[in-house]
């Protein structure tokens, strides 16, 4: 009599869709196809064998071999192929100047800097949605006075990718805006990265992270910083980035203080005087600050003077942050062209700040230094409370 054995071997085993462009895996976004659910992970079994056999010869008449991970990869190729991305959330994150060198005036009347930018947990959010219109980009946001034409650089960068790729996607986009604007910490700049990898996302990344970050600064000079990883040693204008690996802790906490007053990068700089600023090699800097940490004479900022000049009171709330912080903070210093005041060492702001009528309208938030991994884009601590530890901010992807 013949009998039927099968046969079972399985090796549990957690796996994801493939990865796409996007560096993230299928699990982890929220809006997937419906029968993905984004806490369902599949375990694969690597094979199936199904035997039969005649009892009295114990000769094997059939043997079939059945591997369903073939056929999962089948579905999941499947799937990237047809699947398109519609709608995309991604953190903005803002910059720190950890020291700023102005070393030299330039013959098309720009300067030549060398300075240490730092990517902070400080960030707008930026919504992407794929726009029916292939004439027009839309553009909301959540704060008055930020504008919504083509003067914005979230439509510069989007024109800029679209001249640069031939591709004709065009979107809605709202602008979660955090980042005080007029504040040296490269909020708009940030926003236009953010947005030129977000358009590549939606092209199947046609172009390469090194070619974004070129082209990148045809529309700004802080822009290609936000492509490195982070931390970064920048000359030129800003737009020769030299990513190098972060040399502050990520648990030193900030405070940022910015006045409502906001400094005029072209009249702190028109005010500049290359004669007077410092002559400190800003590679020693660099080399003290990997090797000290931050203090207050590592953290020089050549803009300080005159913007100290165009805001007066900018000077006054920096002296008394130091007097009133009783050494609590490692260093306290203007950010790129101001006006935003940092202090290194604790997230707390003094507490005239708090007291004075003066600064009653300030803005104040606390924050840490933050990186991103290699082949992703920045994502966002989850609190304020988690200084420092990097913790995982979900980017938003609908798929339809």
């Amino acid at each position: 009599m013949a009998s039927c054995n099968i046969l079972c071997s399985v090796k549990p085993q957690i796996d994801s869709f493939k990865k796409s462009c996007f560096s993230q895996s299928w699990s982890n976004r929220p809006h997937g196809l419906s029968f993905f659910n984004k806490n369902f992970q599949f375990r694969r079994s690597s094979f199936v064998i199904v035997k039969a056999s005649d009892s009295r010869t114990s000769k094997k008449q059939v043997e079939i071999t059945y591997n369903p991970e073939e056929k999962f990869n089948k579905l999941a190729d499947e799937v990237d192929r047809e699947a398109g991305l519609s709608r995309l959330t991604l953190f903005s994150p803002c910059k720190i100047n950890v020291f700023l060198r102005i070393t030299s005036k330039r013959d098309d009347g720009y300067h030549d800097l060398a300075s240490l930018f730092h990517v902070i947990s400080l960030g707008d959010k930026i919504k992407f949605s794929l726009s029916p219109s292939k004439s027009k980009d839309r553009l909301s946001t959540n704060v008055a006075g930020v504008p919504l034409d083509e003067s914005n650089l979230i439509i510069k960068a989007l024109n800029l990718y679209r001249k640069k790729t031939g591709t004709d996607n065009y979107f809605w986009i709202h602008l979660d805006k955090k980042v005080p604007t007029g504040a040296g910490l490269g909020g708009g700049s940030s926003n236009a990265a953010t947005t030129l990898w977000a358009a590549n996302q939606f092209s199947g990344c046609v172009a390469t992270e090194k070619e974004l970050q070129e082209w990148s600064g045809e529309i700004g000079s802080d822009i290609p910083f936000f492509f490195s990883h982070g931390a970064a040693y920048c000359t030129g204008r800003g737009e020769v980035v030299q990513d190098i690996p972060s040399p502050i802790p990520f648990d030193i906490p900030m405070v940022l203080i910015k006045p409502q007053q906001a400094c005029s990068t072209a009249e702190v700089y028109k005010r500049f005087q290359l004669d007077l600023s410092s002559k400190v090699d800003p590679l020693s800097l660099l080399e003290k600050i990997s090797t000290s940490g931050i203090s207050q004479d590592v953290c020089v900022n050549d803009l300080e003077p005159p913007a100290f000049e165009v805001l007066p009171s900018l000077k006054r709330l920096k002296q008394r942050v130091i007097a009133a912080g009783r050494g609590q903070y490692d260093a306290v210093f203007m950010s790129g062209s101001g006006s935003t005041i940092v202090g290194v060492g604790s997230p707390d702001p003094p507490q005239f700040v708090y007291d004075d009528e003066e600064y009653k309208d300030v803005f104040l938030s606390e924050a840490s230094f933050i990186t991103r991994p290699a082949n992703e884009w920045y994502v966002e601590p989850v609190s304020g409370s988690n200084i420092g530890d990097q913790t995982e901010f979900s980017t938003s992807f609908d798929m339809s």
